[in-house]
């Protein structure tokens, strides 16, 4: 079984770094390889380029000589976000030549609404990975294989049970994730709304802390790693789901889906509903929420299906 991993050349949310340490867990020598290290996660990576603001020329000299030198010392190359560390017209040559192994991992956003013939590239890796039973709908021949989540990170607690509750949105993309919707819909209940965002994730994660309700996004069609940080803090979160994502999630895994599904149209319903449910049911739920990520998002077991997917490359 191969212990030499190399993932990169992106930590996305943080899910490449999270995967790198579920398999050194493992005993598996496996380290994190970033161009550019991103502002609140730059303790992750093992190594960072510092690409950023550099011309072509020097970020292609120091993309090839990173390879070369990583190359002899490695088994197999974990590929995110549609990214390779040299042009892919060159990296799979070169990596079928010197009996490497490759994986293409998907993140949401880099596949999401493309077609068959834009996502074509993936096939030149061993494998491809996405993260959900809904983005398996893009790429329909790839393994499932969630984020991993820090349980030991996110110290779950009932949600504090406000009359008027708070109900906590921290968007990425203010367009993407729907946030004018949120905001228009909070304004018709009687809710109080925080939005978090451009904070370090540590002090982002205690704003989430206080929450008695999440709201994650309204158009992907599944949850993000906001919506999962928030299910390890037993929060109960209202997200827009694929409802056959969900079917073919729950089966997967053997578990009900706990989070509280909406849209951009039904918001002010669906969200106003939670609501009156009062803090009795904004607990059971956060509780299945919890159970919800140490079964499908445990890094163990995200661990352990990687492990399986290298050994059948």
């Amino acid at each position: 079984m191969p212990a030499r991993v190399v993932h990169c050349p992106v930590n996305f949310a943080g899910i490449p770094a999270a995967n790198v340490r579920a398999l050194r867990t493992r005993g598996v020598e496996a380290q994190l390889v970033v161009f550019e290290a991103t502002r609140f996660r730059r303790d992750e990576p093992d190594v960072n380029l510092h690409l950023s603001g550099r011309n072509l020329l020097v970020r292609q000299l120091v993309q090839w000589k990173t390879f070369l030198s990583l190359l002899p010392r490695t088994d197999i190359f974990h590929f995110y976000f549609g990214l390779t560390l040299v042009p892919k017209t060159l990296q799979f040559p070169l990596l079928r030549v010197s009996g490497k192994k490759s994986v293409f991992h998907y993140l949401g956003s880099d596949i999401r609404g493309k077609s068959p013939e834009e996502l074509a590239y993936g096939k030149r890796a061993d494998a491809q990975i996405v993260g959900s039973y809904d983005a398996i709908r893009w790429i329909p021949d790839a393994e499932v294989v969630p984020p991993p989540a820090n349980l030991e990170r996110f110290t779950p607690s009932p949600p504090p049970g406000r009359k008027r509750p708070l109900i906590v949105h921290a968007p990425s993309d203010r367009a993407r994730k729907g946030t004018e919707q949120v905001i228009a819909a909070c304004e018709q209940l009687p809710v109080d709304l925080e939005i978090v965002h451009g904070l370090p994730n540590a002090e982002a994660v205690e704003r989430y802390r206080n929450a008695d309700i999440i709201v994650d996004q309204l158009n992907a069609g599944w949850y993000g790693v906001f919506a999962i940080e928030a299910m390890a803090l037993a929060r109960p979160v209202v997200t827009f789901l694929h409802e056959q994502a969900v079917e073919r999630t729950e089966k997967a895994f053997g578990v009900e889906v706990p989070i509280w599904s909406a849209s951009k149209s039904n918001l002010v319903g669906r969200l106003g509903a939670l609501v009156e449910a009062g803090p009795s049911e904004w607990s059971r739920r956060g509780a299945a929420s919890r159970a919800y990520v140490e079964r499908v998002h445990n890094p163990e077991r995200i661990s352990d299906r990687l492990l399986e997917i290298y050994g059948s490359l």
